[in-house]
This record gives structure tokens, sequence and C-alpha cells, in this order.
């Protein structure tokens, strides 16, 4: 299990790189701007009071709350981060295996003496590696220059959204490989977890818009993401209850790869006994 971990956190490395210091470049131009914005507060918040209210409802923020690093550090920067960091997820998870499968790789690797078991939990322990160096790699960007600002906030407290925002990923994560190995294809996978990931986001955030959309978003991912309240203190109980039902999907995930057999290569089929014998009916037609 070590060498695949080591080895699929190695083909993770470009992918580390490129959305780490994407995000980290986001906290080098947020950070310092936080001075501008308290330089030119009033004009803000008058620009701000003309926006609908809508607007800022769907970005969870209001006038009065936006001028404090919480508010503006999560209506500017973490609002947004778990889809940025979703698309990440559902591509790397519903390619974790599936991608090898569908290249004719995956049977040769579980040729060699290696488990199913070790190589699910190599690959996936990969993935949550990964998502952990990405947001370390975006924590540094937020935190560096926060010496030369005026955010009362420090290197220990800008970690804390961070915390929401991996359990955010890995269940996104999860999801994609969950439905990589119940669909036919990669594709569909990334599609069905991609859908998944922006209903989340516009349902949950339309919610405070419409209270009959309460009762859906509650049972979505992104109802439970703090964003920048997570400065002021960690909802333990969201935060644990993301990473239970991430272990939960990884879990039934694992189940799946160990009974499901492995495709040569290529997309697969649906495998349903009924379209098949309409197939087989429509061929008989057309030969009679």
């Amino acid at each position: 299990m070590l060498t695949t971990w080591r080895y699929t956190l190695s083909s993770l490395r470009g992918q580390i790189i490129g959305w780490g210091l994407g995000i980290a470049a986001l906290g080098l131009i947020l950070v310092p701007f936080y001075d501008v914005f308290m330089d030119q507060q009033q004009d803000f918040l008058e620009m701000i009071e003309n926006y609908p209210p809508e607007f800022l409802a769907f970005f969870g923020g209001d006038a009065a709350a936006i001028v404090t690093p919480e508010g503006y550090l999560g209506m500017y920067g973490f609002s947004l981060l778990p889809i940025i960091l979703g698309i990440f997820a559902v591509l790397a998870g519903s390619g974790l295996l599936a991608s090898d499968e569908e290249s004719g790789r995956l049977d040769l690797i579980v040729a060699h003496p290696v488990g199913r078991t070790g190589l699910f939990w190599g690959r996936a322990l990969a993935f949550v590696a990964a998502s952990i160096a990405i947001l370390a790699l975006g924590w540094l960007g937020f935190s560096v220059l926060l010496g030369g600002s005026s955010l009362d906030v420090s290197w220990g407290q800008m970690a804390l959204p961070f915390l929401p925002l991996l359990a955010q990923t890995l269940i996104y994560g999860a999801i994609a490989l969950l439905l990589s190995l119940l669909l036919p294809s990669r594709r569909l996978a990334a599609t069905g977890a991609g859908i998944v990931l922006v209903t989340s986001y516009f349902l949950t955030s339309m919610a405070s818009l419409n209270k009959s959309l309460s009762t859906v978003a509650r049972f979505l991912p992104y109802e439970y993401f703090q964003g920048g309240d997570a400065l002021a203190g960690i909802d333990w109980a969201s935060l644990l209850g993301l990473l239970g039902v991430t272990a939960v999907l990884a879990g039934l995930a694992w189940w799946r790869f160990e009974r499901r057999d492995i495709r040569v290569a290529g997309e697969g089929g649906w495998r349903l006994p009924h379209l098949r014998r309409l197939k087989g009916l429509r061929e008989a037609l057309r030969g009679a």
C-alpha cells in the first residue's frame, strides 16, 4: 500500500503545485487588499448597500459584517473555494481507479502481487495527502503577508477555515470515486459528482433567499461549510459529520471495488439485462 501511495502522490505532484499555488496567489491578493478596503471603507459600504439584498444573502454576508476579517475573507475568498477545489476533487477522485481501468493498465496492476484493498486505500490516502498539500500551500499564501496587514488574524487562526475546506474537498472526491465504480465511465462519474457539487453550492446559497429550499440544503455538503466564520472557531459537529460521511462513501467505494470485475480497457456499459434483451430482440427482428 505504501508503494501505491507514493506512486499516486507522485502522479498528483503537478496538480498539487498548480492548485496550491493558485489558491496561494488568491491569498496574496486578498490579504494586502484588506488595507485598501478599509481605507475606502465608506465608499465600499455605500456601494455594497446599493447591491440587491439577494446578492449579499446569496454569498452569506451583509454590509455590516463584510468589514470584519471573517466577513471579508468569507465573501471574497472562502465562499468560492469549495467550488474551485471541488473541481480538483471531482477530477482526481473520479480518475483514481477509473482512468487506469479505461486505459487498460488496471488489470495489469492487479495481476501483480498487490491486493485490491492495498491498491484502493493507497490511492485514496494519496488523494487525501494531495488535498492537504494543496491547502497547506494555500494557507501559506493567505498567511505570509499577515504581518504587514491590518487583518487581526494570526497564522494559526488563518488555518481554521482551511479545515472545513478540506472536509469539502474530501467529500466531493469520495463522491466522485464511488460514482466511478458504479457508473460505466469516468466521464459519467465526473459529470455526476460535478452536478452534486454545483447543486450543493447553488441550492445552499439560495436557501437564504427561499426558506423552502432549506429542507433540501441540509442534505448537501455546502450547507455545513463555515468559510470565513471559522476564524472565530470551528463548528466541530459539522466538520466531523462531513468527515464521517466521507469515510462511509470511501468504505462503500472500497466494497464495490473489491467485488466488481475490472474492464480490460475502454468505457463500460450499464449492464442492464432488460436493455440487452431488447437489443437482442431488435437484432433478431432486423435479421427476420
